[in-house]
């Protein structure tokens, strides 16, 4: 069974290595030139692994390149894998495979279907995540189930970083049964039920943007749902200089400070404390941007 690979994030890296330990390595890998790495905040080189396990690499910038259809074509894939590629392909690409292009989508399809699939899951508080396997079509994530995993997530603690790699953990141990199936004349598929499909919409910079007239724990989750691998939530300090945090928790001190939202309460080493729109604290335990914050200077979008 001839396969070309299509993918450019962390979660491609996890895939290709999965199905190269199983000895079921790509005939074609496809992946981004590294001049556009920052396409992707979770981007990672699938070149190394490539080279590794001798396989033939090709980095196009997007999927209607011609050389990259024009390989296909030579190839005659049976199956093109788009892992971790964030570009619609045309139906050239979806009707060139004998057994179809099969993708990756990190939610238990058919919810949440769409965009940042991971931050609205931890945004909107869901108590399941998942992996799904599908046949890609010319809809939004709305094929055929060809795999799927589902699994109980704590939406009041989980972080972009636990549930990506879950839901990446678990595509990577579905991918190499499913293989093996389909090199059998298996060809696994299951009707999406449309009636109970969610649809994410796009997240922009700004929707990072910290508001810090909203309640602590509200403020909490938007840090944990856009912290790595994704930019980080940000605010800006009295300078106007851009604070990227990446990890914060509602301050076990509750009561013990009085202020107005977005000053700083207090410094102590690494950890600087928050007033919220509620009255609670939050300790920023991760952040990054002017060399201090100090004591009682404000945060916030304008100032």
């Amino acid at each position: 069974m001839k396969t070309a690979f299509i993918g450019a994030v962390e979660g491609s890296a996890v895939a290709l290595r999965a199905l190269c330990e199983a000895g079921l390595g790509p005939d074609l890998v496809v992946t981004l030139p590294l001049e556009k790495a920052a396409n992707h905040s979770d981007f990672a080189d699938l070149g190394p692994i490539s080279e590794a396990h001798g396989l033939n690499l090709m980095r196009v910038a997007r999927s209607d390149d011609p050389g990259l259809m024009a390989a296909l074509d030579r190839l005659a894939p049976d199956l093109i894998l788009i892992i971790g590629w964030s570009q619609l392909v045309g139906p050239e690409l979806l009707t060139l495979p004998r057994i179809g292009v099969l993708g990756f989508h990190p939610s238990p399809l058919p919810k949440m279907r769409g965009r940042a699939v991971i931050p609205w899951q931890i945004l909107t508080a869901q108590k399941q995540g998942g992996a799904t396997l599908f046949w890609v079509a010319e809809g939004v994530d709305d094929g055929d189930i060809a795999a799927q995993a589902v699994f109980e997530i704590d939406p009041d603690s989980i972080d972009a970083r636990g549930l990506y790699d879950r839901a990446v953990a678990e595509m990577a141990r579905m991918l190499p049964p499913l293989l093996a199936e389909l090199a059998a004349g298996r060809r696994p598929a299951r009707v999406q039920d449309d009636a109970q499909a969610t649809i994410c919409a796009r997240r922009r910079p700004e929707d990072g943007e910290i508001d810090w007239t909203r309640p602590g724990a509200e403020i909490a989750r938007l840090i944990r749902a856009v912290g790595p691998p994704y930019p980080g939530a940000s605010t800006r300090d009295a300078k106007g200089t851009v604070v990227t945090v990446t990890a914060a928790r509602l301050s076990p001190q509750e009561g013990r400070f009085i202020g107005i939202p977005g000053q700083v309460q207090q410094v102590d080493g690494e950890v600087v404390t928050v007033m919220c729109g509620d009255g609670r604290c939050l300790d920023l335990t991760g952040w990054s941007g002017p060399d201090r914050l100090p004591r009682h200077s404000m945060l916030g979008r304008g100032v």
